[in-house]
């Protein structure tokens, strides 16, 4: 193992430095993607500007942190190419998420689709427009997430290890999106079914994937990414659960999204399957009737988050990120990891679970 961690360990500087990659490798498009007239396109600057907004990476952060403790050293262009490919894949998962869920804003801008449409105005057909840009927007970021890992320098066998994790993670995130997509419109008091949505789009798409692709990169174990999946996946689950109570609870202010976003969708979480489940029949006709309304008030929002709280959905899933938090920690305790990896994990824990965006 390195014996230089330290300043590799640093979350702030990883999460510079994966920037960095990015954006040098966004300033020159994969060579499949021609120009316009020898200028950046509206779709390649819309991209870069997209992927470079502020946000978490922390599937590039995990990436890194699973080379490190399978005793990778700092400094490996295959790792930071690796790590940085993961965030532009995320741009696509979210770009084509948020057409899917008409969302009207990302991180406190307007989403991709509503950004295009804006930017065309003037034709008379501006949204369906601002829709179709969008798709083809997040098929180049999926391009370029390609591109990004077909130029890290993979050996025989990296590639051999990565790949079938890396194809793993597309399915289930596809497989999750599905799931969510045929689940929305109705609440339900289908906890296991919120669970298996939250556990393919999140806890194996945020946390273990990432995780076990560094560690797969510098030559892991199958002890070491069993550890990855034990601390992963209960993370995961916290971490998509926490987003579930801030979609309804949060201030819009902070998490960049409208808070009735989720209730007019009619999401399937594990929030509302537990409400759901513990409603009382009058509780049952309210939700019924108000949960999946496009054109719910806030009065409205006010009376089913009433219903979340006195049914106790709110509190049980409070208590559920606690365990599953706590879990995770349990897993990093009982694994064989350096110490400056366990503690940078646990600092990953606790922005995952504790937070308002």
């Amino acid at each position: 193992m390195s014996t230089d961690l330290a300043p590799a360990l640093d979350l702030d500087a990883l999460r510079d430095r994966v920037d960095t990659v990015l954006a040098e490798s966004l300033r020159r498009p994969p060579a499949s993607v021609p120009s316009e007239r020898g200028r950046a396109g509206e779709l390649t600057q819309a991209l870069t500007d997209f992927v470079l907004a502020p946000g978490k990476r922390i599937r590039p952060l995990l990436c890194v942190l699973g080379w490190h403790a399978a005793g990778g050293d700092d400094g490996e262009e295959t790792l930071w190419r690796t790590a940085a490919s993961l965030e532009v894949f995320h741009a696509f998962a979210l770009i084509h998420d948020d057409i899917i869920d008409g969302s009207p804003t990302r991180r406190g801008r307007p989403s991709a689709h509503r950004a295009f449409a804006a930017r065309h105005r003037a034709r008379p057909d501006a949204d369906t427009v601002g829709v179709h840009a969008a798709i083809l927007l997040g098929d180049l970021a999926l391009i370029c997430s390609n591109a990004l890992l077909n130029t890290a320098g993979l050996d025989n066998r990296q590639r051999d290890a990565v790949l079938p994790l890396l194809d793993a993670m597309r399915g289930e995130v596809l497989l999750g999106q599905h799931m969510d997509l045929m689940a929305t419109g109705r609440p339900t008091d289908d906890v296991e079914k919120a669970m298996t949505i939250a556990r393919l789009k999140t806890a194996k798409y945020t946390i273990e994937r990432p995780l076990q692709l560094g560690a797969a990169l510098a030559g892991a174990d199958r002890r070491l990414l069993s550890l990855c999946s034990a601390y992963a996946l209960p993370l995961g689950e916290a971490f998509q659960m926490r987003d579930d109570l801030l979609g309804v609870f949060g201030d819009p202010a902070l998490t960049g999204k409208p808070v009735l976003e989720d209730l007019r969708a009619g999401k399937a979480t594990v929030l509302m399957a537990l409400a759901t489940r513990h409603a009382t029949s009058e509780q049952r006709r309210t939700l019924d009737a108000l949960v999946g309304r496009a054109d719910l008030s806030e009065d409205d929002a006010a009376r089913i988050r009433h219903i979340l709280q006195h049914t106790g959905a709110r509190e049980t899933v409070e208590r559920m990120i606690t365990e599953r938090y706590e879990q995770a920690l349990r897993a990093l305790d009982d694994g064989p990891l350096a110490p400056e990896i366990a503690t940078a994990l646990r600092k990953i824990a606790a922005r995952a679970v504790v937070r308002t965006t």
